[in-house]
């Protein structure tokens, strides 16, 4: 009878003091500590301060995440960290970040500020105690610790131990699909948490409620046993503490922001984040990393957390698994008994006074089986189903497997058709007065994500409000010196800021941008574009003056002497108020039309400047087309190596990144060492380039280029295919997408694919319709049939490539009618091409630069590409010599400077090498003779040039020279006398 009573009595009395106090009186003391800073975004604990030999102990610093408090570390003195921390040797410091809902414009902070504060807070530390740092984070802390890692470039920091925070956000909390998360994450962190905050409440809430079956049963254990204090007293602390006591607010700001790094962009993973105005990748931590993973972290999953090994590449990352959740890595029974005494080990590891410790073993960036314990998501909803189902709730196994089918469907249709059929359908429903131009895009952006990232450049970041005001007030300028709509301007600037916003300010204006090259002979440019005035940066003022027109100067900075005395006809734009700037009535922001002209490039062909007449339509066709036939996204970061006076810059790059809403990554210049460093530290995902830019990346032996780098992609146009196979080689797993536009008319292909190397691919959706015309490449005429109609060219066959005009939207001279039928228009390119039976399109020849030999016409481009089946091969060119009366078919082949580690050839070419890889070509379509050459001479452009090397005649014999020996349909080494007998037989 006593024993119930007992027991009533008991609980009742123990009820009480839990709904009195919130708990249990357990008797326990906080460790010591003393805040010794404040700074209005934390305050610095120093644990157990009265420590004798503390100035003798190696100081570790230990991070919270931003929702729970900084007490995580302190749950019970001995079995705390700092408790144990302390007891094993070490100074433990404690960042108190406080609670924001209580703290002056807590409520207010960003991700940059933890990172940033956290980095003071490590050079405080290092002051008062003259030893460098060992920075610990739990879960969203010790993403903090790796971004502070990055931040200070490892300077001050010995190492940096994490606990359950993850690197990459392929693997998110609950399977939650990446596609489906980043999406809802966007839309977050644009229109929920830029005005709202989470509670403490709320994060209590959801934390707990990530594992609910698992929160119900303790909370029935705690009712169950309320009669034993004895039993319930060494875990009050610890209940408490998730119960209540543990969790603040989280600012919206925050919240919104590391949404959009973390989940929309993976930026932990790319690079390219922002802290302080500054971008930097984890890529750039060199210091040791210990990450702890439990096998049961719903938040924290493993795969998540091992995504710092592909992260930090040059950083010896070691792991140490616990069969533990997300919390139980830092407090509880496993945390005191593992954890922390293997931080205590490691740290003594680190600083000479202790081995390594037994648990860790170092990171592999391969893919791990499952250890004892280690469940996954699918696996513990089952167990949480079934532990349901137990206690009355009956959840079927079915329900898990069909809701998993539901996200994989959901996640595969709502993919790539979603992100391109927009752009597409503002390309199909475009007319010559639609409304079109680069400043309304931008216009477009900048209203849709005001605080978005638009653009890189020397490490900073400019955010598309910042980009449009700056565009605003240079429009501003350009009205005061007189700049009209239809204006043609010259634009003469190296790539910087000042360049994007000056061709910008034109488009919104309505002006035409005429781009000129610096360092060239201007004259020329300046009178096919009828330009009335240029506007140049200060290093091409000098330049610019010379050209008889007035000059605008722009950017360089307020502060510098551009010695402008008594010369009337120079313009110091930045001098200009633009707010004294009255704007006429006849402005309009952004009134171009998709039929007006918009740029004038200019490119050296033959030894003459060309130019190319952009329409705004021309130029939205290639933007939209790029973005998506490179999938641009906001996720993305477009590495500009072009200048953006550079057709490619200009069309491809910066209309295919405004076009998709990805950021815009510009270079001064193209350095192999410089493209190492800035593709980590922007994030880059999509590299730019132009015929034969990257052979300097892969011929530079020492790039120091990561292995797991965020390069998804390269795209251009002109590369050849053996460079393109070797680019694909160095940069595993990322593609190269080849893309063809005509210079008049509006056909683009796109080999998206990347499967067949020097093929154009097809015809984007949204360019213009295209055909191949039968054509008599000897007679330099189409091919007719007995109507008089032009023939189509048949798979495998050569034929000129003609594209079907857009009435109105596009300026041509070459326009042709009554070709396959009457009255139809074709504008009619110079190229020469085939089509294959799969469809996809192949370049063989210009026209006006084929090949004419005694035996017929011979195509350069053919020989090219299978020329690229040797592995030793760098480029190959192809030319006529002449030789007599006849001319002769001559390949330069350029060898790698150096072959892959494994490779089964040295970098040399052989006559088998040779017969193995024309054997694919016709006879006569064969080269005469091939050559090795020290180096093939190169455009500005990086396009090779065939003309010096033709000046020099038929190769001379030697060990590298072959010539094709008709009777043996091989090829054999060119000696003295076959070289006579060659030029004797032509």
């Amino acid at each position: 009878m006593t024993s119930p009573l007992h027991r009533v009595l008991a609980t009742a009395q123990n009820g009480l003091e839990v709904i009195r106090f919130g708990g249990l009186d357990t008797g326990e003391e906080a460790s010591p500590y003393v805040v010794v800073e404040r700074r209005p975004m934390f305050r610095l604990r120093r644990y157990f301060p009265q420590t004798k030999d503390i100035k003798d102990r190696p100081p570790i610093v230990l991070v919270p995440p931003m929702m729970v408090a900084a007490d995580v570390y302190d749950v019970t003195q001995d079995k705390g960290a700092v408790g144990i921390l302390h007891a094993q040797g070490l100074d433990p410091w404690v960042v108190d970040f406080g609670s924001p809902d209580r703290e002056i414009g807590g409520m207010a902070r960003n991700l940059a500020d933890h990172v940033v504060g956290v980095s003071d807070v490590v050079s405080l530390v290092r002051k008062h105690t003259g030893q460098d740092v060992h920075l610990g984070g739990y879960s969203q802390g010790g993403m903090f610790c790796y971004q502070v890692a990055a931040y200070r470039r490892s300077v001050g920091l010995k190492s940096v131990i994490t606990f359950g925070a993850p690197a990459d956000s392929v693997a998110l909390p609950l399977g939650i699909p990446v596609g489906l998360a980043s999406k809802g994450a966007d839309l977050l962190a644009d229109h929920v948490f830029n005005r709202l905050a989470v509670p403490s409440w709320m994060a209590r809430t959801g934390f707990q409620m990530l594992d609910p079956v698992k929160t119900l049963k303790s909370r029935l254990d705690f009712l169950l046993q309320l009669h034993d204090r004895e039993a319930l007293l060494p875990r009050e602390k610890q209940r408490r503490f998730l119960e209540a006591e543990g969790w603040v607010a989280w600012s919206g700001p925050a919240i919104a922001e590391l949404l959009k790094q973390f989940v929309v962009h993976n930026r932990m993973m790319t690079g390219g984040f922002v802290v302080d105005d500054r971008l930097i990748s984890l890529a750039e931590i060199t210091c040791p990393v210990l990450a702890f993973l439990g096998t049961t972290d719903d938040i924290g999953l493993p795969r998540a957390v091992r995504g710092i090994r592909r992260a930090a590449p040059r950083a010896d990352v070691y792991e140490a698994t616990l069969r533990a959740g997300h919390f139980g890595l830092v407090v509880g029974s496993s945390a005191a008994i593992h954890t922390w005494p293997t931080v205590a080990e490691w740290v003594k590891w680190h600083e000479g006074a202790g081995d390594e410790p037994v648990i860790i073993n170092p990171m592999t960036d391969e893919p791990q089986e499952p250890v004892d314990g280690e469940y996954t998501v699918a696996q513990r909803l089952v167990n949480s189903a079934s532990q349901a189902a137990e206690i009355g709730f009956g959840v079927a196994q079915d329900l898990v497997d069909a809701t998993r089918g539901a996200a994989r469907t959901t996640k595969e249709i709502t993919g790539e058709a979603m992100r391109t059929l927009p752009r597409l359908a503002r390309l199909g429903v475009m007319q010559a007065h639609t409304r079109m131009s680069l400043g309304l895009l931008l216009n477009e952006q900048g209203r849709r994500n005001p605080l978005g990232e638009l653009f890189l450049f020397d490490d900073r970041v400019h955010t598309h409000a910042a980009v449009n005001e700056r565009i605003d007030n240079v429009v501003r300028g350009f009205i005061s010196v007189g700049v009209r709509q239809g204006s043609h301007v010259g634009v003469l600037m190296q790539t910087r800021p000042s360049a994007l916003a000056a061709i910008a300010a034109l488009s919104r204006l309505g002006a035409v941008s005429v781009l000129l090259q610096p360092g060239t002979d201007l004259a020329e440019a300046i009178r096919i574009g009828e330009v009335s005035a240029i506007v140049a940066d200060p290093p091409n003022l000098a330049d610019a003056m010379t050209a008889g027109v007035r000059v605008f100067v722009l950017g360089g900075g307020d502060e510098r002497d551009l010695e402008l005395a008594n010369k009337t006809d120079v313009i110091d734009m930045e001098k200009i108020d633009p707010e004294a700037v009255s704007l006429p009535a006849w402005y309009r922001p952004d009134p171009g039309l998709a039929s007006d002209l918009a740029f004038i490039v200019f490119t050296r062909s033959r030894g003459h400047t060309e130019p190319q007449f952009i329409t705004n339509h021309r130029w939205a066709l290639s933007a939209f087309g790029t973005a998506s036939a490179a999938s641009l996204t906001m996720s993305d970061t477009v590495y500009c190596l072009t200048p953006l006076h550079h057709p490619s810059g200009l069309l491809m790059t910066l209309g295919g990144a405004v076009a998709g809403g990805a950021r815009i990554a510009l270079t001064r210049t193209f350095d192999p060492s410089q493209f190492a460093e800035e593709i980590h530290r922007y994030g880059v995902t999509v590299v730019s380039y132009t015929w034969t830019l990257l052979r300097e990346l892969v011929n530079a032996e020492d790039l120091q280029v990561q292995r797991h780098h965020p390069i998804r992609l390269f795209m251009g146009s002109g590369m050849p295919a053996a460079l393109w196979r070797r680019v694909t080689e160095r940069f595993a797993p990322a593609n190269v997408v080849e893309f063809y536009a005509s210079t008049e008319g509006e056909a683009v292909l796109a080999n998206i694919s990347g499967a067949k190397p020097g093929s154009k691919g097809r015809p984007i959706p949204g360019s213009a319709t295209i055909r191949l015309a039968a054509y008599d490449v000897e007679q330099d005429r189409f091919i007719e049939d007995d109507r008089g109609f032009v023939r189509e060219a048949q798979d495998g066959d050569v034929g000129r490539l003609l594209a079907h005009p857009r009435a109105g939207v596009e300026l041509s001279s070459n326009e042709m009618r009554g070709v396959f039928r009457a009255g139809d228009a074709w504008i009619a390119t110079d190229h020469l091409f085939r089509r294959d039976d799969s469809g996809d399109y192949w370049m063989v020849d210009n026209r006006n630069s084929v090949i004419r030999t005694e035996r017929g016409v011979v195509f350069a481009l053919p020989i090219e590409d299978a020329l690229a089946e040797i592995d030793a091969l760098d480029l190959a060119v192809v030319y006529g010599v002449p030789a007599g009366k006849r001319t002769l078919v001559v390949a330069a082949l350029s060898l790698r400077l150096w072959m892959p580690e494994g490779a089964s050839t040295k970098a040399e070419v052989k006559p088998g090498h040779l017969n193995n890889a024309l054997s694919i070509l016709p006879e006569g379509q064969r080269p005469d003779i091939v050559h090795v050459v020290d180096e093939i001479p190169l455009t500005t452009w990086y396009r090779p040039k065939t003309r010096a090397l033709a000046a020099e005649g038929v190769p001379a014999a030697g060990v590298n020279c072959w010539y094709y020996d008709p009777d043996s349909h091989q090829y054999r080494r060119l000696t003295e006398a076959a070289r006579k007998r060659v030029i004797a037989d032509t």
